[in-house]
């Protein structure tokens, strides 16, 4: 049984398809039909809904794309509709700040925005464009024009009100915290069935029981093979309540990020730490998929083009990996072994990431080449860290790619004609054409094999530019030309 708040209204549900997702839920079993299906895959937000948590005894609120959230996700949490909003016959400020300024024309993603728009004003002390932005970036409008909208949300910002969630914040937290367990919770039907442990000891002891079971981290990839492919998930491990998975710690010498940390979670603590990994983060998806995707599910799923292997391989990360008891420590490196296949072994999961040398982190960069600038998948991402004496010649060299191979994948042969060289034109050169001994890139419909490795020369040029005076870039473009 799985049990969460709907609104103010404890829902409790024990024959339920684990393969539901919170979207279907709400139009199907609750005749909640405000929330809207565009894509069925994340990308539009205009199912998007606010999933309320405790944290530290207050509430915390955060976006979902309830197209690719499954119900299993609610255990223990409030669930936010747009139609929980108006009080007492009056719009919701957020709302009317959508009727002002004239932010609605056909309707079909009003409910969307408007559920991040609430989410925004949750989490905000004012006005901040960059702020607003990223919270309104996994929602599409093709009638209306932002700008409006953008109006809306400094509205939204700049009057704020005591609604009826601040009033009853006391009581909410309270009614969440008991709901909270130590049990092994489950959700079937139909022969199908989703396990929800609350430590790793419970997840360690189920895996190793049921090897071939699906873990589900946050599920925005996980989701698509029901929601995009309409396959079924016979047997289901949620990792959601797992508290020691999410756990990071900054130590002087390495960075440890639980598996199970969400992407945003990351953002917030690398964001001083390690500015450029914060930054490509906020390229890689919609705050909406950054709150419920995890770092630990973006390196299992092993795709060749997701955007944190290529940095974490750059910083020379290592994976904690679970089997029953036993922990065992593996290079990022080898744990990618071919398309979609890992060093993963039975029964066994990812615990954490480990980040050493945090302060080696200064030179480190990386760029992500998309046909969008934001919430779409890379074509190529880059990620470079070198290392100089006090005579400039390179001592370390880690340069990693995505969209390149098969896996993501060092460029090992270009990092040695790097190492006990000084870092000029000519060697900076003779390490592009050492690319073309790593690489051997495919030709699809994101980028052509020719272009990949073109840009990924050109992401290396980029690098040396960085690191090097302004005037360098007139000789490095004469090397290009």
């Amino acid at each position: 049984m799985i049990q969460f708040l709907l609104n103010q209204t404890l829902i409790s549900e024990t024959s339920l398809d684990p393969d539901t997702t919170v979207l279907n839920y709400l139009r199907q079993n609750k005749r909640r039909c405000g929330t809207k299906e565009g894509c069925a895959s994340g990308d539009c937000g205009a199912c998007t809904v606010t999933l309320g948590r405790v944290e530290d005894g207050k509430m915390v609120y955060e976006t979902a794309n309830s197209c690719i959230t499954f119900v299993s996700s609610l255990q223990g949490k409030q669930l936010i509709t747009v139609e929980d909003l108006p009080q007492n016959g009056e719009l919701h400020g957020v709302q009317q700040a959508m009727v002002d300024c004239h932010a609605s024309q056909c309707g079909f993603c009003t409910p969307g925005f408007v559920m991040s728009l609430f989410t925004l004003q949750k989490n905000s002390d004012g006005w901040q464009q960059k702020t607003a932005e990223q919270a309104l970036a996994g929602n599409l409008c093709r009638c209306t024009g932002y700008r409006p909208i953008v109006d809306a949300a400094r509205q939204a910002c700049r009057q704020p009100q005591q609604d009826a969630f601040t009033q009853n914040e006391a009581q909410t937290v309270q009614r969440l915290n008991a709901l909270q367990n130590q049990e092994v919770q489950e959700i079937a039907l139909n022969g199908k069935r989703c396990l929800l442990p609350k430590t790793s000891e419970q997840l360690a002891t189920l895996l190793a029981e049921h090897p071939q079971a699906k873990l589900l981290a946050g599920g925005t990839d996980l989701a698509l093979q029901v929601t995009q492919h309409y396959k079924s998930l016979p047997l289901v491990i949620s990792l959601e309540q797992i508290t020691e998975l999410k756990a990071c710690h900054i130590g002087d010498k390495e960075i440890t990020l639980g598996a199970g940390a969400s992407l945003h979670h990351c953002y917030q603590i690398l964001q001083r730490h390690i500015p450029a990994f914060a930054e490509m983060l906020e390229r890689f998806a919609s705050l909406q998929i950054r709150y419920r995707g995890t770092l630990g599910g973006n390196i299992a799923n092993g795709s060749p083009i997701g955007d944190t292997p290529p940095m974490l391989l750059a910083l020379d990360a290592a994976l904690e990996l679970q089997s029953g008891s036993k922990i065992r420590r593996l290079p990022l490196q080898s744990f990618f072994l071919g398309y979609r296949k890992t060093a993963l072994l039975p029964g066994e999961f990812i615990r954490a990431i480990v980040i050493p040398e945090v302060t080696a982190s200064q030179h480190f960069q990386a760029w992500k080449v998309s046909k969008r600038l934001e919430d779409d998948i890379s074509a190529i991402f880059a990620a470079f860290m070198l290392e100089r004496d006090s005579d400039g010649i390179v001592t370390r060299a880690r340069i990693a790619f995505g969209g390149m191979a098969a896996i993501p994948k060092r460029a090992t042969r270009c990092e040695q004609q790097l190492v006990g060289q000084p870092l000029t034109t000519t060697s900076l050169e003779l390490a592009c054409r050492a690319l073309e001994q790593d690489f051997t890139p495919l030709s699809d419909f994101r980028a052509s094999a020719g272009y990949r490795m073109q840009v990924a020369k050109n992401l290396l040029r980029r690098y040396y530019v960085s690191l090097a005076d302004k005037s360098t870039l007139l000789e490095v473009a004469t090397y290009v030309q």
